[in-house]
């Protein structure tokens, strides 16, 4: 199946369905969304507004910062929706000037596995309203679609029992809307070069496998780290695989 889902406004949006799961049973089709920020769809054309429209979404999951939202707004129609701001990130980084001399899997994979740590009541939070038996359709998102959003959709999938592959694969698939990223930088920023030199804007598939390993390492598997958060990592897995895998 079509996974990404093409705006013009947006960058970076993908269906989570079809990808293979427990027992060999698929993730449903139109019932989890990842995508960069929301709020870009404010001032849309009628194109987008019927792309948006048709994911007839129940729910928002914001991951940004409660300053972000403030800068850039929310979703629209968001009284409609059932809206959670959760941002799982505590402390902001610039990945324009930041881990320069760093191999970007170990410097997101260090930021990743700093964001889980720090975000553990968030992240549980995130995960039990994906769970709850009426949010679907839902859609999570930060300001790119990569890095938060990109950890989220990792728990998400291994819960699902998603193999490591195909985890990571998808979130390497925000590499493909790296040049989207940069004609917006360039056309807001005239007469100069975007920062192509740095991690900005980019998801190498190691960097995930780097973390996944790293988070095995230290908490036994994704579900000891959602343990770890004070969930009930069993009954999480049970009610997800229960709302999102075909029968």
């Amino acid at each position: 199946m079509l996974r990404i889902i093409a705006f013009d406004r947006l960058a970076n949006v993908r269906d989570l369905g079809g990808l293979r799961g427990a027992e060999g049973r698929r993730v449903r089709a139109g019932l989890l969304y990842r995508s960069d920020t929301l709020s870009k769809l404010h001032g849309a054309d009628e194109q987008d507004r019927a792309r948006f429209a048709k994911l007839d979404l129940r729910t928002v999951i914001d991951l940004r910062h409660p300053f972000e939202i403030d800068e850039a707004g929310r979703v629209p129609g968001v009284e409609q929706l059932a809206y959670h701001n959760l941002s799982i990130e505590h402390r902001p980084y610039d990945q324009a000037v930041e881990g320069a001399d760093v191999p970007s899997e170990r410097f997101f994979a260090d930021k990743y596995a700093e964001t889980v740590r720090d975000g553990r009541a968030e992240i549980r939070m995130v995960l039990e309203i994906v769970a709850a038996a009426d949010s679907a359709p839902l859609a999570f998102h930060c300001r790119s679609g990569k890095d938060r959003t990109g950890i989220i959709a990792a728990l998400l999938l291994d819960l699902l029992g998603v193999s490591e592959d195909d985890i990571v694969a998808d979130y390497a698939l925000t590499q493909l809307a790296r040049p989207r990223f940069i004609e917006v930088w360039r056309s807001r920023n005239p007469g100069l070069e975007p920062p192509l030199h740095s991690h900005l804007w980019r998801a190498p598939a190691p960097a995930m496998r780097l973390f996944l390993a790293e988070l095995a390492r230290d908490y036994g598997s994704v579900a000891g780290y959602v343990a770890s958060t004070g969930a009930d990592a069993s009954a999480l897995t049970a009610a997800l695989r229960a709302r999102y895998l075909e029968d």
